[in-house]
């Protein structure tokens, strides 16, 4: 089932196998989604044939800088003849799978609407707390290109995404596929490959995946070590790094190392399945020091150093 969730992806975003992949890993991980790059790489269209493929129900919303938490969230509206009573009408965000797009458009008060979405997969309104359709995914774009008019996710909100993920550009052979199969662009139709049932199915399988006591080891060494007041972080942390990882980075190696073991068919997490998914689960959770911008570092070069110094097994 989550081979022809991949296959199905693969048909509708070209030759990025890589960006396939780790969407998937995602969703059986139960995360969230942070899709960077610039526009029309197929971001959208990604997220529109990931619920068609799941059979869930999607929503899409355009953050700008004037929308309001309530046009996410929904909010109370008075109905009724004679009579009259306030009822609460659900917001976009009561979708099985929302896409955020351009989420650093919008201002920082409509983006702490989703933290508690986020997290607690529920929405709280005037004092009334109301439960989200389960599974519940959001999955945002972003462009890191264009920032005029562009308000920065703070990172208690990034640390809600379980991957951000870098969208690469297309070659021109990806293009020339792309112009003589597609009439103006458009994806090809596809059909459902999984339902409700069929994901939770998924969901059990991937929590059955055995997670090994040296790989555990493993990513507790690695968050640790991003961390430059840990005697073990390695000199690049120390250097350009002001605070490392928090213990959800931890969570989130784990659950994904058991959602990419299942996708390649085996039944326990290996060390290079955390190496796999670590730069997508690490890259926007450490906050970089003024140094760092100095010296054109980026998040995912001290993640490359970070792996590099932290060893699968420890050095006796």
């Amino acid at each position: 089932m989550a081979a022809r969730l991949k296959d199905g992806l693969n048909t509708v975003l070209l030759d990025q196998e890589a960006v396939v992949e780790q969407v998937v890993v995602a969703v059986l991980a139960r995360g969230h989604v942070l899709l960077e790059g610039l526009p029309g790489l197929g971001k959208t269209e990604l997220c529109k044939a990931l619920a068609k493929l799941l059979s869930l129900p999607f929503r899409r919303i355009q953050f700008t800088p004037d929308l309001l938490p309530g046009d996410i969230t929904g909010t109370y509206v008075l109905e009724g003849e004679g009579r009259r009573d306030f009822v609460f009408r659900e917001g976009p965000l009561f979708a099985s799978l929302v896409l955020a797009d351009e989420i650093n458009r919008s201002s920082p008060k409509t983006q702490s609407a989703l933290l508690e979405a986020m997290q607690e997969r529920s929405v709280t309104v005037l004092g009334q707390t109301r439960p989200l359709p389960d599974p519940f995914f959001v999955l945002a774009t972003q462009n890191p290109i264009e920032l005029e008019g562009t308000y920065p996710l703070p990172e208690a909100q990034l640390d809600r995404f379980l991957f951000r993920i870098q969208v690469p550009p297309v070659g021109a052979k990806t293009l020339r596929t792309l112009l003589t199969t597609r009439v103006r662009g458009a994806p090809p139709e596809l059909s459902p490959v999984l339902d409700v049932g069929g994901l939770s199915r998924l969901f059990a399988a991937v929590d059955r995946v055995h997670l090994p006591g040296p790989v555990a080891d493993f990513i507790g060494r690695l968050v640790e070590a991003s961390d430059p007041r840990q005697p073990s972080a390695p000199d690049a942390v120390r250097r350009f790094v002001r605070y490392g990882a928090s213990p959800r980075a931890a969570l989130a190696l784990a659950a994904s190392g058991r959602a990419l073991a299942l996708l390649r068919g085996r039944p326990n997490v290996g060390f290079d399945d955390v190496v796999a998914t670590a730069p997508a689960a690490l890259n926007h959770r450490l906050v970089l020091a003024y140094e760092a911008s100095l010296e054109k570092v980026t998040a995912p070069d001290v993640v490359r150093a970070l792996m590099q110094a932290v060893p699968e097994v420890p050095r006796a």
